[in-house]
């Protein structure tokens, strides 16, 4: 009976002991993991840039609280330090203190950068706190040393045309500002006269003025303006205090000329940079936001040489943290001829509309033009509220690029309705449709609605007349012979419905406004023939589908980026629809498109240039919801191709402006006025 007692008492202690051991684990655990989290909430804070959180839960800091925030600040943010992480490797108790060691990550400005240290944690009236030093930093740091942050600055890549013409380069731009202690005693009516000028408020002045940084002798910049802005530099330097310095900036020789091609560059964002992050971009960073700066920022981009080391107080380097050499952006060579370019630009200047110029041999693109526009200068400088309110409101879309959209094509779609026609064999282009008068319909099934056309004319209504005089009805009893689904069908092997590849994203050509491949009902059908319905182009596809009519049968590919190789061949370029339509057909949609221009009855007769042979075809599109529609306007079109000129150097133009119906020429005609001034 003792024995078994003393057996009970012996386990009940080994039980006691045990708990007293578990509790003694467990208190040291949980304190471990205090400390730890005492070192992964400080490194959160300066992820935060929060410093003075980090200034309240440190200890043993021998500076001010103002002099470890303008520390920590200058040293972190200089180096453009993000995504700090700490691995805790070992913790030590060292009487009342508790020693750290961890290994720390962090990306700077020079890449990643990572060391191994060690941190003491004391307990201080009841909460942990770090015991810092300037080693806390980088181990090698002291206290009377500094971190220097150098950066070489990388080159951006050009953007060229064909022949070597900077479109976008890196050159001077100038920064206007004041010097305060020069501002005289009108100083008031000297910051509202610099208002004035530059479009800066006052109140903007005010502040950049007020700032802790500036003295009575500091530059302090207020506005960028480019090199050609001389008016408002003379001007400017008329003020008291008023300082006009160069500075390195992206130029655009063109401007406005290939705003919506080029587009433009500017500071990057917190959104852009976080989603950049580790690939070498910085808060200093510009990046393209449109165009082609955006399209090929990969390439153009330069990334800065950068290097973080420490000196002495004398500025003596002791050692290098990390080092990253610079590397220069590459240039990109276009297809586009910077001079056609101006040409049409200045044709079509003031009014809505696009050109594309394109080698319909080997799809090199000439020319890609957008008006109205903006100058790609503007942005890099930096605009005023006010201008970009009035930018983005202004009625007429000048930030809208209309040649990467698609539109209702009209009678320019005549050509490859009957391409279709003949390919599917339900028209024989010498079939005469019998009708006379301008408006028919099929029967009485469609009511009140007729299809019509503008003039009458004696002949044969076959396909070479249908092109020749631009007949509605020919190519909507077309359309309803070859059916809804075969056009459909026919549609989508010339790209339809498709994502074009190109720098620049093209809105997808459609036939259907719903349910993506369905033509719905016989009248829709029939509008559809002549390019109405719900027919929409994006205007470097319908290059690329006329293409086909130049070649015979396949489709080129339409390209921007310039290739030696290429150019000088002259030989035919990548296909991107191969054998859409026979070379029977594709030559005979040619001939009679040359007709509209040869004849003297073609609806575009007025293109004809003596000695140049010319296929084209006009167009006018009314953009109405219903028949009584008398507001929405009118598209006038003309798509042409030249044919085996002396020089070789044939074009493909796609042509269109909008609200032409109050022009008493016709939107085709007008655009035939401006077309011919290139030749």
């Amino acid at each position: 009976m003792k024995n078994k007692k003393r057996k009970l008492v012996i386990i009940l202690l080994v039980l006691v002991v045990i708990g007293i051991g578990m509790t003694v684990w467990l208190i040291h655990r949980q304190n471990e993991e205090k400390i730890k989290q005492t070192l992964t909430d400080f490194v959160a804070k300066i992820n935060e840039k929060n410093y003075e959180a980090m200034y309240q839960k440190a200890t043993a800091i021998n500076m001010s609280q103002e002099d470890f925030i303008t520390k920590n600040k200058n040293i972190y943010e200089g180096m453009d330090s993000s995504n700090i992480t700490v691995q805790i490797s070992k913790i030590e108790k060292q009487n009342d203190e508790y020693q750290i060691a961890y290994h720390e990550k962090m990306y700077t400005a020079a890449g990643e950068v990572e060391f191994d240290n060690t941190v003491i944690v004391v307990k201080e009236k009841g909460e942990n706190k770090l015991k810092w030093s300037p080693s806390f930093i980088f181990p090698q740091l002291g206290e009377n040393e500094k971190v220097r942050v150098s950066t070489i600055k990388a080159k951006r890549g050009d953007i060229l045309d064909r022949n070597d013409k900077k479109l976008a380069t890196d050159g001077m731009i100038l920064s206007a500002g004041i010097v305060p202690g020069k501002l005289g005693e009108n100083k008031e009516q000297n910051i509202a006269k610099i208002a004035e000028l530059t479009g800066v408020s006052e109140e903007y002045i005010n502040q950049q003025l007020q700032a802790s940084w500036v003295k009575e002798d500091t530059f302090v910049p207020i506005k960028k303006l480019t090199q050609s802005n001389t008016v408002v530099k003379e001007a400017l330097l008329q003020i008291p205090g008023i300082m006009v310095n160069t500075e390195e900036g992206r130029v655009y020789p063109l401007g406005k000329e290939a705003g919506h091609l080029i587009g433009y560059v500017q500071d990057i964002n917190a959104e852009e940079l976080a989603e950049k992050e580790g690939k070498g971009y910085h808060t200093n960073s510009v990046i393209g936001k449109s165009g082609l700066e955006k399209a090929y920022e990969e390439t153009l981009r330069g990334i800065d040489g950068t290097e973080i080391y420490i000196t002495d107080a004398n500025g003596n380097k002791l050692s290098e943290i990390k080092k990253q050499s610079k590397k220069e952006g590459q240039n990109v060579k276009l297809t586009i001829d910077a001079s056609l370019q101006t040409k049409i630009y200045q044709q079509m200047e003031k009014d809505k509309g696009f050109f594309v110029v394109m080698q319909p041999i080997t799809g090199e693109l000439l020319a890609l033009v957008s008006t109205p526009t903006f100058d790609s200068n503007d942005f890099v400088v930096g605009m005023t509220t006010k201008q970009w309110e009035e930018l983005n409101h202004d009625s007429n879309q000048p930030l809208y690029n209309r040649f990467i959209q698609k539109y209702c094509p009209g009678s320019t779609f005549k050509p490859i309705t009957g391409a279709i026609g003949l390919t599917t064999g339900k028209i024989d282009e010498n079939e005469d449709f019998g009708y006379t008068e301008t408006s028919w319909q099929k029967d009485s099934s469609w009511g009140n609605y007729q299809v019509t056309t503008l003039t009458g004319y004696k002949g044969a209504k076959n396909l070479l007349n249908g092109i020749i005089h631009s007949d509605n009805i020919y190519f909507a009893q077309t359309a309803l012979k070859i059916g809804a689904d075969s056009l459909a069908e026919n549609l989508d092997k010339l790209g339809f419905n498709e994502t074009i590849e190109f720098p620049l994203a093209l809105a997808k050509s459609q036939y259907a406004s719903q349910n993506g491949n369905q033509i719905q009902g016989e009248t829709k059908l029939a509008d559809s023939g002549y390019g109405q319905g719900s027919i929409l182009v994006n205007p470097i596809h319908m290059a690329s589908i006329y293409s086909a009519f130049a070649n015979g049968g396949s489709m080129i590919k339409p390209y921007l980026e310039y290739d030696e190789s290429k150019a000088q061949s002259n030989q035919r370029g990548e296909i991107f629809k191969p054998d859409v339509f026979s070379s029977e057909v594709a030559n005979t949609i040619k001939e009679a498109l040359i007709q509209v221009v040869e004849n003297k009855e073609g609806t575009a007769n007025d293109m004809k240039i003596n000695g140049t042979t010319i296929a084209g075809k006009t167009g006018t599109a009314e953009l109405k919801a219903s028949s009584e529609d008398t507001n929405s306007g009118t598209l006038g079109w003309f798509d042409c191709f030249t044919v085996n000129r002396a020089d070789g150097n044939d074009w493909l133009i796609v042509s269109m402006v909008e609200n032409v119906q109050d022009n008493q020429e016709g939107g085709s005609h007008y655009l035939i006025k401006k077309i011919r001034t290139l030749f």
